[in-house]
């Protein structure tokens, strides 16, 4: 008898606990998820407990509505990020909770009058010649999908844990749709540790395009990492710093070769942060690195430096229009840089003395600006630029000198959960000799989260 009560007690707690509309801070997003419970002490019957049916669906209630303001609180909005999970699963006391959620995103784009030689549009990757073959281009792709799991403990000792898990299928060769796993840490007391996306990217800098991509001038960097984040002075303030693993990308010519790393990156920011629920912010960031390479001509291994410095913000004007920035420049910080992350532009040989490298000078920089005609319909435009400076000359003349990226955009939400997109590309690419040429691109997307 006692197991079929707390059978019954059990299917009351799911069913008061489903669906439940948490009522405390930051309700007007709407967010209204399926919460679970999936607690119940074995040696606690309704005698027990001494509390009417109705008392049980408030507690019920309520832990349904804490689990809700963790994952609320700890969503992380911004540049490519996931939307907060629909279906969350907690203990009756909420001290822990996980929650599954991604989406579904479906891409049709069409190349024309010059293409893209990727997937993504990246200005970089535009073919330098004009033939039959990189004049036009169909595309369709849902590698984008994401997938993530999300834990969250209410612990005495480290307070709030939270551990995130997620991956797309990007992980192998072009549509072989391999999973990839994007990003895997646990952070509690202002630490991260794992694999995140990069302290020098500001995920609020830049609004959303169906170009998986985004701006070439823009950061998304993912690395593994120790990082310390702390908040003050009204969480009107914002500090972090890193130490993250290394990815170089050099040019060592015959007289160098590459080695292991031995050094991490080092990423700090400070932000500045105003306005209802902080929503415009100004940050400025920096990053400290030491390249390691074998000098093969006079058999040591050796190191280049590289630092970079960066700009960037989201200014909410008004309801109706929000603006967004970044600027960076540096030298050897090709990570750091969407179009010349991998290029082979952190450092070359010097031009007349080929036994000898040295970092290169870059910048780049964005701007963006957002129209919010309702909470379903927003219009987006911006322009973006990179440039790799010369630097005793150059080291040969297909060297990438400069790309510009361009775009347009309207995005829909056709219900809270599915999302409708169309947009317009231009990028251009110009080498060190000169030489140019240019792509178009239309994309139409159709996202379903869940």
């Amino acid at each position: 008898m006692k197991t079929f009560r707390l059978l019954i007690v059990a299917l009351l707690v799911a069913s008061s606990a489903a669906a439940q509309n948490n009522t405390g801070k930051g309700t007007n997003d709407e967010y209204s998820p399926t919460v679970y419970l999936i607690s119940v002490n074995e040696t606690e019957t309704v005698e027990d407990c001494g509390c009417p049916a109705l008392a049980a669906a408030e507690l019920n209630r309520l832990a349904a509505a804490s689990a809700i303001q963790d994952y609320r609180d700890t969503h992380r909005a911004g540049f490519q990020q996931a939307e907060k999970p629909q279906f969350i699963f907690t203990t009756k006391n909420n001290k822990f909770s996980f929650a599954v959620g991604g989406y579904i995103n479906m891409r049709v784009g069409y190349d024309f009058e010059g293409i893209v030689d990727n997937i993504d549009f990246i200005p970089a990757d535009i073919p330098m010649t004009r033939n039959y073959a990189t004049d036009q281009k169909l595309m369709m792709d849902a590698t984008t999908s994401r997938l993530y799991l999300k834990a969250i403990a209410n612990t005495r000792a480290l307070g709030r844990v939270v551990v995130y898990v997620d991956g797309d299928f990007r992980g192998g060769a072009r549509n072989s749709y391999t999973p990839r796993l994007r990003s895997a840490y646990v952070s509690f007391l202002g630490f991260t540790l794992g694999r995140d996306i990069s302290t020098f990217t500001d995920l609020l800098a830049a609004p959303n395009t169906i170009d998986f991509q985004g701006p070439n001038a823009y950061n998304l960097h993912f690395a593994t990492m120790v990082r310390w984040e702390k908040s003050f002075w009204n969480d009107c303030m914002k500090f972090g710093v890193a130490a993250e693993m290394p990815k170089v990308s050099g040019t060592y010519g015959e007289y160098a070769a590459p080695v292991p790393q031995r050094m991490p990156d080092f990423p700090v920011y400070l932000q500045v942060m105003w306005g209802p629920d902080r929503q415009s912010h100004i940050r400025a960031s920096a990053v400290f690195r030491n390249m390691y390479e074998r000098n093969l001509d006079k058999n040591y291994t050796t190191s280049q430096f590289g630092w970079g410095v960066q700009a960037s913000g989201h200014i909410r004007v008004a309801r109706v229009l929000d603006l967004f920035f970044n600027g960076v420049y540096g030298e050897g910080i090709t990570p750091y840089i969407q179009d010349l992350a991998g290029a082979g532009l952190d450092f070359t040989p010097v031009p007349g003395w080929p036994t000898h490298l040295q970092t290169m000078p870059m910048y780049g920089w964005q701007a963006a600006a957002q129209i919010n005609l309702s909470r379903r319909v927003s219009f987006s435009g911006g322009y973006s630029t990179v440039e790799v400076c010369k630097k005793n000359g150059f080291y040969s003349n297909d060297e990438y000198r400069t790309g510009e990226y361009i775009f347009g955009n309207m995005f829909v939400k056709i219900t809270p959960r599915c999302k409708f997109g169309v947009e317009y590309l231009y990028g251009t690419r110009e080498n060190m000799d000169g030489l140019k040429n240019h792509a178009n691109r239309a994309n139409m997307m159709v996202q379903y989260n869940f």
